[in-house]
């Protein structure tokens, strides 16, 4: 097996994208972006851990939760977790990251890459509520880069379609999940816990 280590293999086996395809990147929120966004009800937010991992967290809420305060910043509120504080932690220690914007039956994917920052300011908190409850911290994003994404990987996946929904029969609960796998910890002597 030929393992890939340079661009010029990697590229020689693919063509080289169309012009807008390269182009298609903005450096704003533009108005098709905006709408997009608020009608968002979910979207994966991408961050680095202190070990340089990447971490994904999904982020969901009634559409408007992420708040378009201009053309290069967004805001989301925290709603209240297992408070591991993974994605917290992970952007006091590299505030770079990326987000994947869904609308639920929209085929489109919106991309953004930036950086975010941490904030409780009361007015803030207020103006982008957790459904009804002032969160305790909000997230700005000062966005770097968009763009909309083909619709490809969800057409194929048929993300949408009601027919391709998964029965849950297959997997036990997630309390048993993690119980499982708190004795699998166990017995192969994994001892890491969070800090």
């Amino acid at each position: 097996m030929t393992h890939i280590t340079t661009l010029a293999q990697l590229r020689n086996l693919y063509n080289l994208p169309a012009p807008l395809v390269v182009a298609k990147d903005v450096r704003h929120i533009d108005q098709h972006a905006k709408t997009f966004i608020e009608h968002s009800t979910l979207f994966m937010l991408s961050t680095h851990t202190q070990d340089e991992f990447l971490d994904i967290s999904p982020r969901g809420g009634e559409a408007g939760f992420v708040k378009v305060l201009d053309e290069k910043t967004l805001a989301f509120p925290d709603s209240p977790g297992n408070n591991r504080l993974d994605t917290l932690t992970n952007l006091l220690n590299n505030p770079h990251v990326g987000l994947l914007f869904i609308v639920p039956g929209v085929e489109d994917i919106v991309r953004v890459k930036g950086t975010a920052s941490i904030h409780t300011d009361d007015d803030l908190r207020e103006f982008c509520l957790d459904g009804k409850t002032k969160p305790k911290v909000v997230i700005k994003v000062e966005v770097d880069t968009l763009f909309f994404h083909c619709p490809k990987a969800l057409m194929k996946s048929k993300a949408w379609d009601n027919e391709s929904y998964a029965n849950r029969s297959f997997l036990p609960s997630l309390l048993q999940i993690i119980k499982d796998q708190q004795v699998e910890k166990e017995e192969r002597g994994d001892t890491h816990t969070i800090d």
